[in-house]
């Protein structure tokens, strides 16, 4: 369960009923539970954004700063979807010499935290970039769920790698984007982001180079 149940909170239960024949009576199992009504994704959200806070989890002294100046990035992402070949685009343009490992993963749906947690453990353990970039594009909040799971949550923190959040637009916001070391409000802006460093170094070699050409011809 993602949230807590309180006094007077409106609840959709799933589960059985069973017969206890000697007495007659009946127990009620309960297998599921999830708040009803307007705002219910909202409250789950509010609760564990709380609890995670509590502990200490948004912290920014315990986040890790960004490589100056990464070579190779990995990102956790659909291979198939727009975010992906966004950054890449940007990426090619600015800093081309940046080695991108794309790591795929469901980004929407039931099954895709323990996805995107498989593969941030995989960049993880085969160090496969300098930094991880979680990414998706936008979408409701039922699309962006994934990204508020709390095993997931935990998994950023406990990531070895520097993760920055790159999910959805700019006014979206989900847990991951509050336990990793950096938000991006797109994935655009991620890519545009983690190669800063190197477009300025690069402008500042041609600027240099240029005065070097000037002055010989002098």
């Amino acid at each position: 369960r993602s949230f807590d149940i309180k006094d007077g909170m409106q609840v959709l239960v799933r589960g059985k009923v069973t017969v206890y024949a000697p007495r007659g009576s009946y127990q009620l199992t309960v297998e599921h539970v999830e708040p009803l009504g307007a705002g219910a994704l909202q409250i789950a959200f509010e609760q564990l954004k709380a609890r995670l806070a509590a502990e200490g989890l948004f912290d920014p002294a315990r986040k890790r700063p960004l490589p100056a100046f990464p070579s190779r990035i990995a990102v956790v992402t659909s291979p198939s979807g727009a975010a992906i070949q966004d950054m890449l685009n940007i990426l090619n343009r600015r800093a081309p010499h940046i080695r991108v490992t794309v790591i795929p993963a469901v980004v929407q749906g039931d099954s895709a935290p323990a996805q995107i947690i498989r593969g941030l453990e995989q960049a993880n353990r085969h160090g496969l970039g300098d930094l991880v970039v979680l990414a998706r594009g936008g979408g409701s909040i039922e699309d962006l769920w994934c990204f508020n799971d709390e095993a997931l949550a935990r998994a950023i923190v406990a990531s070895r790698l520097p993760v920055v959040s790159a999910v959805g637009h700019e006014i979206d916001f989900t847990i991951s984007d509050f336990v990793s070391d950096l938000r991006a409000p797109t994935p655009s802006a991620a890519a545009e982001i983690v190669s800063g460093n190197w477009v300025d170094a690069i402008g500042q070699l041609k600027e240099i180079r240029q005065r070097l050409v000037a002055a010989i011809q002098i």
